[in-house]
């Protein structure tokens, strides 16, 4: 484990489909960063064009994740909600997969923290969801059996509890189908609504190795990525507005910052 990289990078494509009316479907082009938490500072040091806590060309800041208050690491934030729920990583390894900062700026509507035991078998993924309104809220979805773990493999279902879409209340329920970050990225999100399914989000993607080489190549192929996302949402929102999707107020957030 320790022989392996401290982050790479992944070509990706973002598609939601809506399955109820207004049906509605788009794509988008992304790349993504995997990183060890504990080697943000390891690739900082190796990388022009990457830094933590400072403007970069692409940068990863503490106070984008995890409890946001700088007092507490990203390590220290994951462990205290996995020991809450029983799981103990023994020391084992935790990646970050997210959009980093282009530029000083970066929007994520999901960050994924792949929670791995000692031993190097998946214990649980931390699903960090934030919305448009400055909100953010996490699901924290255990592996369910000895033989997802030793696959790197984890298929688990949550209620909805937070507000994402305009587009949809809360009265849902997520299907997760993540697999381990290799070679391949997938991730699949399925919500549903009484039974019935009304959204699927699919993200896909090829690793690339991090080096300063591939971040400008990548940077140059998606030179607005981040403000692409932020805009793409609000023109998708306004788009199936126009087709008749019904609006929905913005309820509070929950209490807890994780479910």
């Amino acid at each position: 484990m320790h022989g392996e990289a401290a982050g790479c990078l992944y070509s990706a494509q973002l598609m939601h489909r809506r399955r109820v009316a207004p049906i509605y479907r788009f794509t988008y082009r992304l790349f993504y960063l995997l990183v060890d938490v504990d080697r943000i500072d390891e690739l900082a040091a190796e990388l022009r064009g990457f830094s933590r806590n400072r403007f970069n060309l692409l940068a990863l800041h503490d106070a984008d994740y995890g409890d946001r208050k700088r007092g507490v690491s990203l390590r220290g934030w994951a462990e205290r909600h996995l020991a809450q729920a029983g799981i103990d990583l023994q020391g084992g390894r935790v990646r970050l997969l997210t959009l980093p900062r282009l530029l000083g700026f970066a929007f994520n509507p999901i960050n994924l923290w792949y929670c791995e035991h000692a031993g190097g078998e998946l214990r649980a993924v931390i699903a960090e969801v934030n919305n448009t309104f400055g909100e953010t809220h996490a699901y924290l979805l255990p592996v369910a059996s000895v033989a997802d773990a030793a696959a790197y493999s984890l298929r688990q279902g949550k209620d909805k509890c937070f507000h994402v879409s305009p587009f949809f209340d809360l009265a849902g329920r997520y299907e997760f189908e993540i697999d381990e970050p290799a070679e391949r990225l997938r991730v699949v999100i399925h919500e549903s609504r009484e039974g019935t399914p009304i959204l699927d989000a699919t993200l896909s993607g090829s690793r690339i190795a991090l080096s300063d080489r591939n971040l400008l190549l990548q940077v140059l192929r998606m030179p607005w990525m981040t403000l692409k996302v932020v805009a793409g949402i609000h023109w998708q929102a306004l788009k199936i507005w126009l087709r008749g999707g019904r609006y929905h107020r913005k309820p509070p957030p929950p209490s807890a910052e994780m479910t």
